[in-house]
Parts: C-alpha cells; sequence; structure tokens
C-alpha cells in the first residue's frame, strides 16, 4: 500500500509563495499518477493540478494556471507543488493522492490513496 504525508503548508501573506511536498512511504510512487487537491472552508474538494507517472503534460484547475506548479521525483518518491502569487482564496487544506492509473486525471473519484492535508493559509 501507498502511505502519502504533505508537508510545506502554513501561513503566508498575499502574493508570497509555498511548496508543498507529497513524500511517499510503503511503495515507490513511480507507477502511480498524482493528483493535488484542495478543500476550503464551506467548499467541496477541488481539483488542483495532476501529473502522469511518467512525468508529461501536467493538467491545472484554471483557478491556479500560470501560478501553480506540479512536478515529481520518483526517485525521491516525491511530488511538489510550487504555489505563486498566492491569493486569499488559496486558502485550504491541501491534499496529495495517488491514482493507480497512468494518465493524468481531475477526478476525484479516480485515487486510491490520499494524504492527510496540510493547511494553507493566505492573508490578505
Amino acid at each position: 500500500q501507498v502511505q502519502l504525508v504533505e508537508s510545506g503548508g502554513g501561513l503566508v501573506q498575499a502574493g508570497g509563495s509555498l511548496r508543498l511536498s507529497c513524500a511517499a512511504s510503503g511503495r515507490t510512487l513511480s507507477i502511480y499518477t498524482m493528483g493535488w487537491f484542495r478543500q476550503g472552508p464551506g467548499k467541496e474538494r477541488e481539483f488542483v493540478a495532476a501529473i502522469s507517472w511518467s512525468g508529461g503534460t501536467p493538467i491545472y484547475a484554471d483557478s491556479v494556471k500560470g501560478r501553480f506548479t506540479i512536478s515529481r521525483d520518483n526517485a525521491k518518491n516525491t511530488v511538489y507543488l510550487q504555489m505563486n502569487s498566492l491569493k486569499p482564496e488559496d486558502t485550504a487544506v491541501y491534499y496529495c493522492a495517488a491514482d493507480r492509473g497512468m494518465i493524468a486525471t481531475m477526478d476525484v473519484h479516480r485515487y486510491d490513496y490520499w494524504g492527510q492535508g496540510t493547511q494553507v493559509t493566505v492573508s490578505s
């Protein structure tokens, strides 16, 4: 099985940057598509970004395009989410997730394994 642990969240001023990390244990991430999701106060969990096991052509939610970048380092069993130009509306708990498929997807129901989440708070 796969265990995922997110880190790197915190409090940041609007316009600032954070880099989230998702470290895997139990199995290598190399065969999994990886995604980032977030859930803000009173909102449903929503897609943020995803990247296939091969690392090609990441996909992003419209709300984060041009500001967030997903990447992976299979040798380190780690997935990253670089978040720049942060806005207060980015405030949420951010979750990483692993999909046993090999094609990047924004469908939350396709993901099989989930981390515990890390809080990101962006102040005005």
